[in-house]
């Protein structure tokens, strides 16, 4: 083709044709990006998860990503006590951010003290009620046996409880933890699981009436009056801020009183109980 009229055509009508695929709304564009980088994950993910991914901006991760993450693991300290959060769509931020800023405060000497990683389902991103996008350390396949395992909620439960995955690793972990901690409608799942039966448990404020009603093996405490209650290895709590109550418990208890005061100091609630405007 030595003609240059000839390449100006088909110049062209190649770039007529690259500009007119890009027409379309995001949700399709992102749709085909991610089929493009691999339609794999695509036929393979479940409608809800191609749905929430979209309606949140997110791509679906490829099987290849998926695999290298699960072989490419967080380093975990063998000497040191493994606290585990659960992690679900929907989960409110102040349940997971609660635990976290307590138990990954090192101690006054400088020195780590315990490992806490995040958990979910899959390999996917966590949208919170509140939108905050959050990715997970492991999946409920490849976690570690906790020693310490902490269940958050949702304003809705309704899928969480009818999720069987989630609620067989509940059951599952149960056996070698030391400790396992609700916080707010997190009592829905570990009534659901059965693990606390007659075992006291409080839930979040003006829930404890139906959780009484749905799990009726507990011993759902006032909930207008009990913000935190343990019973044997089962802690919990009203949830939201309250969720460092049961976090800063439990410290006291792994640690001392003395690191409890030094957490709190450096979580500044001291300067929160005295604020007034």
């Amino acid at each position: 083709m030595k003609n240059p009229l000839l390449y100006t055509l088909i110049f062209t009508t190649v770039l007529f044709s690259c500009n007119s695929k890009k027409s379309g709304n995001n949700i399709q564009s992102i749709m085909v990006n991610s089929m493009e980088t691999n339609s794999d994950s695509m036929v393979s993910c479940s409608p809800r998860i191609m749905e929430r991914n979209t309606e949140n901006g997110l791509i679906l991760l490829t099987e290849k990503q998926k695999t290298e993450l699960s072989e490419k693991l967080k380093k975990l300290n063998p000497d040191l006590t493994i606290i585990g959060l659960l992690m679900y769509d929907k989960v409110l931020t102040t349940e997971l951010t609660a635990p976290m800023d307590v138990f990954t405060k090192y101690n006054e000497d400088g020195k780590q003290l315990f490992n806490v990683i995040t958990i979910a389902e899959t390999y996917d991103f966590i949208v919170s009620e509140e939108g905050l996008k959050m990715f997970p350390d492991f999946t409920i396949e490849n976690s570690p046996k906790l020693d310490i395992l902490i269940v958050p909620s949702a304003y809705d439960m309704s899928l969480q409880i009818k999720n069987q995955n989630l609620v067989g690793f509940i059951k599952s972990q149960n056996n070698n933890t030391e400790y396992t901690v609700s916080n707010c409608a997190g009592a829905t799942l570990i009534g659901e699981s059965g693990i606390a039966d007659g075992k006291k448990i409080v839930t979040w404020i003006g829930g404890g009436e139906d959780l009484q009603k749905n799990y009726p093996n507990l011993k759902v405490q006032d909930d207008g009056n009990v913000s935190y209650m343990e019973d044997g290895k089962f802690l919990s709590s009203n949830g939201n801020l309250a969720s460092y109550i049961s976090s800063l418990e439990l410290l006291e208890k792994l640690t001392s009183k003395q690191h409890r005061k030094f957490v709190e100091s450096s979580l500044y609630l001291d300067r929160l109980k005295q604020w007034q405007k």
